[in-house]
């Protein structure tokens, strides 16, 4: 059935390391019919009017905000997988989303969507534009402890490229692992990963993708639906490298990516953290074995490891691990007054 403008939506929120994620089982027709991959469903969703409103809707104020996140639920590629998936956010529909991946494996769970035992782990099959993706769910006594998140490969796209900002010339690397980012020490722009510099670093993420897109310098090498700089991750060191009792390190950053159209990740970023370790793996920073505790701006904390090196269009990649934790936040139902002259919303920093 065609979602009307007026209809009530129901939504299930969750957040992920403090990110939420706004969960739309009965998404807009245009996309949720039969056929298309997901990857060619998120085109449809780009270029339909009543898809962008819906998304438009339940995003901006005041039903949601300018760094809310969610997804539209649509059929998998094939049986292979239990769910697809298009993310959304405040600027359009993303290619990947690792925390969206952990909160959908946790809500499937817990929903009974996809039976899982009361102790064990139960895989749950996520079709996402960028590819299909694994959320790996542990229970214990029936509750969900924690997802394991495992990315289509990752890769490094670009070396040591330099970008003049209004502070000064910066040099990132751009790494795939999902989607493109650009990658680079949060002290290069002369800041920290903390709280009270967000806003400068908002400022400094979007003008570094803006200049990296503009130069056409983050195009994937066989699908054009994957290019472009997505966000920009500015990076910090925690701690030095830790050196455990088996030989293997511990690896300890602190990170924020600044995302879409300026929007702010408060988790450590699932699919942003893949390609983080592409980077660090490329550099000989970390190794199979290897952990990378990833924390983000609000302390949430990802651990991530390397499970299997490989090669994509002929370019070293690793398949990643990302385990984090999901939480319900509650369910809600938003409906649409037609004589409302804010429809669909709006987005306010």
């Amino acid at each position: 059935m065609r979602m009307t403008r007026t209809q009530p939506i129901e939504t299930i929120d969750w957040h992920t390391g403090g990110e939420p994620f706004r969960i739309v089982v009965d998404g807009p027709a245009e996309v949720t019919g039969e056929g298309p991959t997901v990857a060619e469903r998120r085109v449809v969703a780009t270029r339909s009017e009543d898809v962008q409103w819906v998304r438009a809707l339940l995003c901006g104020e005041p039903r949601g905000h300018a760094g809310m996140y969610g997804g539209f639920l649509v059929p998998p590629d094939d049986a292979g997988a239990h769910l697809g998936v298009l993310f959304w956010h405040n600027d359009g529909f993303s290619t990947a989303c690792g925390h969206g991946t952990i909160a959908l494996g946790a809500w499937a769970v817990t929903s009974g969507r996809v039976p899982a035992p009361a102790d064990g782990l139960t895989d749950v099959v996520i079709d996402v534009p960028s590819g299909r993706v694994t959320a790996r769910v542990r229970t214990r006594k029936g509750q969900v402890q924690d997802v394991t998140f495992t990315n289509v490969p990752a890769y490094v796209h670009a070396h040591g490229v330099d970008v003049p900002t209004s502070r000064g010339k910066v040099t990132v690397d751009i790494a795939f692992g999902g989607a493109m980012y650009a990658v680079v020490p949060a002290a290069s722009v002369g800041l920290r990963v903390r709280p009270q510099d967000v806003a400068q670093l908002t400022a400094a993420g979007r003008e570094i993708r803006d200049t990296l897109n503009a130069a056409r310098a983050a195009e994937h090498p066989l699908d054009p639906r994957l290019s472009g700089i997505y966000g920009t991750i500015f990076t910090e060191e925690t701690g030095p490298t830790e050196l455990r009792a088996d030989g293997s390190r511990l690896v300890q950053q602190r990170n924020i990516t600044v995302f879409a159209d300026g929007q702010v990740d408060r988790s450590p970023c699932g699919s942003g953290t893949s390609a983080r370790i592409a980077v660090l793996a490329d550099a000989g920073q970390l190794r199979r074995g290897d952990e990378l505790r990833h924390e983000s701006v609000v302390g949430s904390v990802f651990h991530a490891r390397i499970t299997e090196q490989t090669a994509v269009h002929g370019i070293p990649a690793v398949v990643t691990a990302v385990t984090g934790t999901a939480h319900a936040v509650g369910t809600c139902r938003f409906t649409v007054d037609p004589r409302d002259a804010l429809l669909p919303g709006f987005v306010l920093r």
